[in-house]
């Protein structure tokens, strides 16, 4: 941005080539999203067990985009599934995905991963689609919030943070990932049970882990707020530091205190699931819980929540779709609170 500003007569032929980079990518999505549609809805009368396609509803690297490779892999390894393919459609905290898989009714062989995210994206973009519109197929673990700051902030602990925050609430950025989403949730609860005025929350959402993280070694935000998963490895080597985990109580295997260890009444944690589309026949939303649970129950998938230190939760079928009604709806009062899609 500076060189531009400092060499002014060169800028126009690189924004072309930035606006044409950025068609092409978009044109290049719609065209692997239409392909995989496509191809998808070609074989919909074969079995879900010899070829099934599963949506992650964001970007490459995610939260979402893992738990549908390690899937794919777990679905793959233990012989559940002949062909297993994973398309990312990301946006508006997924529900650009939710919309696309809602345009799928009756193909018995698509899953989309879904989450907290998407529940709380679903009212922060005002979504005319929900997840009352798709077929719930099961919830599989929940993974853990985690606040953290550079390793150069002055900030040692979790009280020194939240004083400065309270200090200067409106002056105190907080990354994180998508507007309405787990992170943002977490930030607002998180200052609201220690007094910091939530009107003045200066909450900046990033679209990936990447960018959060670029952002927070930058000192742009002064910390972060984001799934363990997403800074273990910076946290590990040093570069930044962890000062919460969002939960009541201290998460095993995880050596950072939780929030309830240091008097923050407060707690939320980024559950992962499953959904199939609309119109599935109840044989065919049958198969994809069996597959699922299979897969659940695997060695594999138990090595992935072992070495993502995710807790597993399972529910399915009915069961499932009871609990994504009571999770709307507590969300719904969190984001109320918090002046989320007021």
């Amino acid at each position: 941005m500076a060189a531009d500003t400092e060499q002014a007569p060169p800028a126009d032929p690189p924004r072309r080539r930035s606006v044409g980079t950025v068609v092409w990518a978009v044109f290049a999505t719609i065209v692997i999203v239409a392909g995989f549609i496509s191809t998808l809805g070609s074989e919909a009368g074969d079995s879900a067990r010899s070829r099934l396609g599963l949506i992650a509803p964001a970007a490459p690297g995610g939260g979402w985009d893992l738990v549908a490779r390690e899937s794919q892999q777990a679905l793959k390894a233990d012989g559940i599934v002949n062909n297993v393919q994973v398309v990312n459609i990301p946006g508006a905290a997924g529900t650009i995905g939710l919309g696309q898989l809602t345009d799928m009714s009756g193909q018995g062989n698509t899953l989309m991963v879904t989450g907290t995210v998407m529940v709380g994206g679903i009212i922060a973009n005002d979504s005319s689609t929900t997840l009352a519109d798709v077929t719930p197929i099961a919830r599989l673990a929940e993974d853990f919030e985690v606040i953290v700051v550079p390793a150069a902030s002055p900030h040692q602990n979790l009280r020194s943070l939240l004083d400065a925050w309270k200090a200067d609430p409106a002056g105190t950025a907080i990354g994180g990932g998508s507007k309405g989403g787990t992170d943002h949730l977490l930030a607002g609860m998180v200052a609201g049970a220690y007094g910091i005025d939530t009107t003045k929350l200066n909450y900046i959402a990033f679209s990936g882990g990447g960018e959060a993280l670029n952002a927070l070694l930058a000192n742009t935000v002064a910390a972060s707020v984001s799934g363990y998963n997403e800074f273990a490895d910076q946290i590990e080597a040093g570069n930044v530091r962890a000062l919460a985990v969002g939960t009541k109580d201290r998460v095993e295997g995880v050596d950072v205190p939780s929030l309830g260890e240091q008097d923050i009444d407060v707690e939320l944690t980024n559950w992962r699931g499953l959904v199939g589309p609309p119109g599935l026949s109840p044989e065919q939303r049958q198969v994809l819980i069996d597959i699922v649970t299979e897969m659940r129950n695997g060695p594999a998938w138990q090595d992935t929540i072992a070495r993502n230190k995710w807790r597993d939760n399972f529910i399915s079928g009915d069961e499932f779709g009871a609990y994504l009604k009571t999770e709307a709806e507590r969300i719904g009062v969190i984001a109320q609170q918090l002046g989320i899609g007021a």
